[in-house]
């Protein structure tokens, strides 16, 4: 097992819960309906499993189902199952006990411990291990568990909430998730749309994104969108749904220049000019070879074919305004090579 960093406390697990609910906006038919599937399930004290697709806002989700709960005022705690390996997913989530591995010189308590009485949310959930799946069905079904290296059964009245963006039906048949525990995660399910199936939340979505960016850079207000950077909007795929969407007003908004007028360009892509930068630059094209001229019959080939290599040089050159490298590139040549043929034939220009 991986060395874990002994914790006194545990600020940073909180999620403050206010007495607002979490800002979740949107107008279309899917979208409400998928809140009211959310505040019905609030109220009782059974998992839920949260399915969409990534940037879809289901932390959010969760959010709302804990504050609309009847446990609004106790822990809410939360913690991405793809972001830790199995041995830590197991440590974080059960604490373990003093001596239990390398560098566990006293007892941590877990997730489910400091959480009694309150709610833990398990993001990307398809990523936990079978062993702490196995952990994780005893919790749901009895309430119980024991710390890494311990043996003492410890109780827990945490509600659970999962997230997932794959199918986990599909992992069962695989073998790669337990059916029983799919079973009792999904005592009902809330599936969230992509920001595809409800195009006509852009506009509002994108509105609030916009006077929040320009708040936060203290502006005075937010002029609004031009039907052109709409249009933008609104015919884009949105692989990335409302968190893409954030991220893309945000960058528009922050790089506007004229703070007054109304926003007309969105920024959809930030590497855009980079791109164009680093993109490979065509080789120029060679320049037409110099007419042919046969010298007198004293000259043999060898002086006439140096002469005829001269004038493609200078020709070269002069179609690249002496830029040594161009020229040697229109040529087909290095630069290290057409040097040394310059040299050859006495020929001068500057070097680019």
């Amino acid at each position: 097992m991986e060395k874990l960093p002994i914790i006194s406390n545990y600020p940073h697990y909180m999620v403050n819960i206010t007495n607002d609910p979490p800002t979740l906006i949107g107008g279309s038919r899917r979208f409400q309906d998928m809140l009211a599937e959310a505040s019905r399930l609030a109220a009782l004290n059974r998992p839920v499993l949260i399915i969409g697709e990534r940037g879809t806002g289901k932390e959010l989700v969760a959010s709302r189902l804990a504050l609309l709960s009847e446990r609004w005022n106790r822990p809410f705690l939360r913690l991405n199952c793809a972001a830790l390996s199995p041995s830590l997913l197991d440590a974080e989530l059960f604490g373990y006990e003093a001596g239990a591995f390398t560098g566990a010189a006293r007892r941590r308590p877990g997730r489910f411990e400091i959480a009694d009485g309150g709610t833990i949310f398990l993001d990307e959930i398809a990523n936990a291990s079978r062993e702490v799946q196995e952990k994780l069905l005893r919790v749901i079904e009895y309430g119980t568990f024991e710390r890494v290296g311990g043996t003492e059964t410890i109780q827990s009245d945490v509600r659970i909430l999962a997230a997932t963006n794959e199918d986990l039906r599909a992992n069962v048949s695989a073998g790669r998730f337990r059916a029983d525990l799919l079973d009792r995660l999904a005592f009902d399910v809330i599936l969230l749309p992509a920001l595809r199936e409800r195009l006509e939340d852009i506009d509002i979505l994108a509105q609030h994104f916009a006077r929040q960016m320009a708040n936060e850079l203290k502006r005075p207000s937010f002029p609004g969108f031009a039907p052109a950077a709409l249009a933008q909007l609104r015919a884009h795929s949105w692989p990335g749904n409302v968190r893409e969407l954030k991220n893309i007003v945000e960058r528009s908004v922050a790089r506007m220049t004229d703070q007054g007028a109304l926003l007309d360009q969105m920024m959809m892509d930030p590497f855009a000019d980079f791109s164009a930068a680093c993109a490979p630059r065509a080789p120029s094209p060679a320049p037409p070879p110099p007419a042919l001229s046969v010298g007198t019959e004293s000259d043999g080939f060898h002086q006439q074919t140096a002469a005829y290599e001269a004038q493609l040089l200078q020709a070269a050159l002069q179609a690249h305004k002496f830029n040594q490298r161009r020229a040697a590139d229109a040529l087909g040549l290095s630069y290290d090579q057409l040097r040394h043929l310059l040299r050859r034939h006495k020929i001068g220009g500057r070097s680019i």
